[in-house]
């Protein structure tokens, strides 16, 4: 039977930032589909040009307050590249250990409070308070252990004050490295049952599939987050390494008539990234542990179901925890050291990939010789997967079309959908259309 849909929502709940959803159907036909951005333009590009090195990071933490710890980071390894700073061992320990720690607390966040509600058919956490308390408070004590983690090495997790081109400004002492250790074993527990938690949902997942590219930073060194260079997997398995300074032959930016955020586009028509393109280009440098996770809930690479995303969230939590002792245990071993911060021998450009929650992000500098910014470009993840937002809809509304369901059980679908993205509508927004009147 043919029928009619109108699917108008405004302003999508449980993402950061406006985005709409915007479906028509008349008759059985499509005649609209469309993953709208309407979100004023953000300028921090403008804003660094004309600052000194050492302000550009505080200035692009802003960006973003959930990763504002991946922001720093991506700002000052592009300044580093930039101004020929090599960071030591320590420092780049301390930093992959930190990027774990903003790893950890987001995806609990997402998980939990943004997701799980969908599959236990709830408007938000609020109304599970009551009927699910223990896992409620499970995730808050999981969010506190995350946001202290960060703000031990950061200073605090939110605009970090701690990292600086060159190193850190402050050192955590072996006596506060030892007790993160026995906080983050401590919440073995609470992880183990939040596992559970996920694989009795994890039925509730829509079963939909649509092959894409996924690009995420790789290394040989780590599962990629802190440094690498950038990975390229086509739905074949087919890989493809590229140089972090060629990221605009990746990312090739255009704008498309529904939206202030830029699209982009490598292989195909559009590509994902995020957990679930970090899972796919890195499944054999997780962490054991994470492994078996990712085996339990028969997540496996290539995985081209995009609501799994929040699958592979859980499984990075798990290689968060595990893989950060092991980094603890080698600065315990080898002794935290007095470092002063590196100096800058060159004035040049430099460019940067670092993983962040939602995805691979990118930071691009260029100073003269007084160290000022000539020149910032930042590509954030939610921008890159704008375009598979879209594609997604455009496989997915035939298909629940075609399994004839209602308006109500498409409109949540395609909320869903979005969700597992988890993204960062606001930081992405980075077009202003502007016409000139004389």
């Amino acid at each position: 039977m043919k029928k009619d849909i109108n699917i108008n929502v405004h302003h999508l709940t449980r993402v950061e930032g406006h985005g709409n959803i915007v479906v028509n159907v008349k008759s059985g036909k499509i005649e609209k589909c469309e993953w709208q951005v309407p979100e004023a333009p953000r300028f921090f590009e403008a804003m660094v040009r004309g600052r000194h090195y050492s302000e550009v990071a505080r200035i692009t933490s802003r960006i973003c307050g959930i990763c504002s710890v991946g922001h720093t980071f991506a700002s000052v390894k592009a300044t580093e590249t930039a101004l020929g700073i090599e960071i030591t061992p320590q420092t780049k320990k301390l930093r992959r250990l930190l990027k774990h720690a903003e790893n950890f607390d987001s995806h609990v966040l997402h998980v939990y409070f943004l997701v799980a509600p969908d599959l236990l058919g709830a408007p938000s956490v609020f109304p599970l308070v009551p009927t699910h308390t223990a896992v409620v408070k499970r995730a808050l004590q999981l969010k506190r252990i995350g946001h202290e983690w960060g703000s031990l090495l950061a200073g605090r997790t939110t605009h970090p004050t701690t990292v600086v081109p060159g190193g850190f400004t402050k050192l955590p002492t072996k006596k506060e490295l030892e007790a993160l250790r026995k906080v983050i074993l401590g919440a073995e527990p609470d992880l183990l049952a939040t596992l559970d938690t996920v694989a009795a949902l994890a039925p509730k997942i829509p079963p939909f599939s649509r092959p894409t590219e996924y690009i995420a930073v790789s290394s040989d060194e780590e599962y990629g987050l802190y440094d690498g260079m950038i990975q390229c997997t086509m739905p074949d398995g087919k890989k493809e390494r590229i140089k972090v300074a060629d990221y605009k032959k990746v990312t090739n930016e255009w704008v498309p008539p529904q939206s202030t955020a830029k699209y982009c586009k490598h292989n195909l028509d559009s590509y994902a990234a995020g957990a679930l393109a970090r899972f796919n280009n890195n499944y054999e440098m997780l962490h054991p542990k994470a492994k078996e996770t990712a085996n339990r809930f028969g997540l496996k690479p290539i995985c081209t179901n995009p609501y799994m995303n929040s699958v592979a969230q859980a499984v990075e939590v798990v290689n968060d925890v595990y893989k950060s002792v092991g980094i603890i245990d080698e600065l315990l071993s080898a002794g935290i050291k007095d470092e002063e911060l590196v100096k800058p021998t060159k004035w040049s450009k430099g460019a940067s990939a670092v993983e962040v929650p939602r995805g691979i992000l990118f930071h691009e500098y260029e100073y003269d010789k007084n160290g000022m910014c000539l020149y910032g470009n930042c590509i954030i993840p939610t921008n890159q997967n704008h375009a598979n937002i879209q594609k997604d809809f455009e496989a997915l509304v035939p298909e629940l079309l075609s399994q004839n369901k209602s308006e109500k059980e498409m409109e949540l679908a395609l909320e869903m959908l979005v969700r597992s993205y988890d993204p960062c509508i606001s930081c992405s927004t980075h077009f202003l259309n502007v016409k000139f009147v004389g």
